[in-house]
């Protein structure tokens, strides 16, 4: 019997992780997620997946992260009736996340249909529905870290801390095929090790093959306290302006880590001279996850959070879940801190937030996570002088600083790190990058650790039961 890995999703892009493993007559998906960035990218996710959803016996999901939990719904729409194997927390913030997706795919389709009735043109569908998602729910089979599972008759299962987001987890895979054993490991996506909040990524020492994440391959973060004296002067600076402050993040992990330095730092970045909104109810939502689960965090954020909660740390935070609240934070034009969805400024009430502010000079739009191509937020990362919001042009006067030192994601050096703790160094196979990233990262691990690298195409299939010797030939 074989093993077989075949690669469905970010192959050179950084969303719609999904991998295809095959285990004698087992299929198990490992992650299920939307392709996001422009209209076009995004109009992938209508198309037929390329195997059969009622043929998958099992599906194993990394983390909450839409990339990588967005198409769930369509998947079990579309005949998958099996267990999907997640941690426990990823399983709450899904529920959040997923009913968001839901409400914005049927939204987008009603709206859509509005033009096309006026057109007489034939009406859509939206990818999927509320009621797609709720199915979604009955199938999560909920584990904690570093508990082993056989979920097949030839597959074993642990979830590891990837310290990404909470929940997120590194997963590891025990397979049988005749006298054949094989470890695969899949990092799902590497959070960062000394950030705060979130315990840092686990290390695995055994694999036959490694699945890694290469979004940020090809550079390095600022260390924290770097980013730390980045963000005092900055706030500093901003404070003697006096506009107001956007902050586009990302609902689930970003926003949460956010308002933890926010209070922790109170004092020293000056912040009771500010209003703070969390103008997103998703966010207010997974705040909420995070605040029932801190003993996933590391030990000085578990303290400070039980014993203070992040709120009354933060007498000047406000959440406006309404979008009436929304509206009226426009009316201020100075002194506001905004924090809002969506993380790369695609969707979401930040949106509304930049046509109010964008085009002021003492406006400031912080960029503190990876901005996809074909986003609004990669288009204001890349120096943009004007930008497009409901069909109007609005100049781009804000200054856009990005943070990079607040990425979730491990740089170049912590991937190489995390892989180099692997054992016989086993073959690594880069996904979930854009390809001048993934050139960089299999370059370095290369030169450096003398791995066997391979960068497969979107549809490669890629063998775990040959000659081991021949096996890391391919990877060469």
């Amino acid at each position: 019997m074989s093993i077989e890995l075949q690669i469905l999703g970010a192959a050179d892009e950084v969303t719609g992780s999904c991998h295809l493993l095959t285990v004698g007559e087992y299929k198990v998906l490992l992650d299920c997620g939307l392709i996001q960035g422009s209209r076009k990218d995004e109009a992938r996710n209508s198309a037929p997946f390329p195997f059969d959803p009622a043929a998958i016996d099992a599906v194993i999901l990394s983390h909450a992260h839409i990339d990588h939990s967005g198409r769930l719904p369509l998947l079990v729409k579309q005949g998958f009736n099996g267990p999907i194997y997640t941690h426990k927390a990823t399983t709450d913030l899904c529920k959040i996340m997923l009913r968001d997706s839901a409400f914005l795919q049927e939204k987008d389709a009603r709206w859509e249909n509005r033009k096309r009735e006026r057109k007489g043109l034939k009406l859509v569908e939206p990818l999927y529905t509320l009621e797609d998602v709720e199915a979604v729910f009955e199938l999560f089979q909920p584990l904690s870290y570093n508990e082993r599972l056989e979920i097949l008759p030839l597959v074993a299962l642990r979830l590891q801390d990837a310290g990404h987001i909470l929940g997120s987890a590194i997963v590891e895979l025990w397979l049988h095929s005749g006298k054949q054993n094989r470890k695969l490991v899949f990092s799902g996506d590497l959070g960062r090790s000394g950030m705060p909040v979130l315990e840092d990524p686990a290390i695995i020492k055994q694999a036959d093959m490694v699945l890694l994440e290469s979004t940020y391959g090809d550079r390095l973060h600022r260390d924290w306290e770097a980013t730390r004296q980045e963000l005092a002067d900055l706030f500093q600076e901003m404070t003697r302006r006096q506009g107001n402050i956007l902050i586009p993040a990302f609902a689930v992990g970003r926003t949460q880590e956010i308002l933890y330095l926010f209070a922790k730092y109170y004092d020293e970045w000056g912040l009771s001279r500010w209003h703070i909104f969390l103008d997103s109810p998703m966010a207010i939502e997974a705040t909420d996850v995070y605040a029932r689960n801190c003993e996933l965090f590391d030990d000085e954020s578990s303290q400070l959070w039980r014993e203070n909660r992040v709120t009354p740390m933060l007498p000047n935070l406000r959440f406006t879940r309404t979008p009436e609240e929304s509206m009226s934070i426009n009316q201020i034009h100075s002194g506001a801190i905004i924090i809002a969805g969506s993380g790369m400024c695609n969707g979401g009430r930040i949106r509304h937030h930049l046509k109010h502010n964008a085009w002021r000079r003492d406006c400031h739009i912080l960029i503190s996570g990876f901005q996809a191509r074909g986003t609004l937020g990669r288009t204001l990362v890349d120096g943009a002088k004007h930008i497009r919001l409901w069909g109007e042009t609005i100049r781009v006067a804000a200054q856009v600083h990005t943070i990079g030192g607040l990425s979730a994601h491990a740089d170049q050096a912590g991937l190489s790190h995390w892989y180099a703790q692997f054992e016989n160094r086993p073959p690594v196979v880069l996904v979930h990058g854009e390809q001048e990233a993934k050139t960089t990262l299999a370059e370095h691990l290369r030169n450096t650790l003398s791995a066997p690298v391979r960068m497969p195409t979107y549809t490669e299939t890629l063998s775990l039961t040959a000659d081991d010797q021949a096996h890391k030939d391919a990877f060469k």
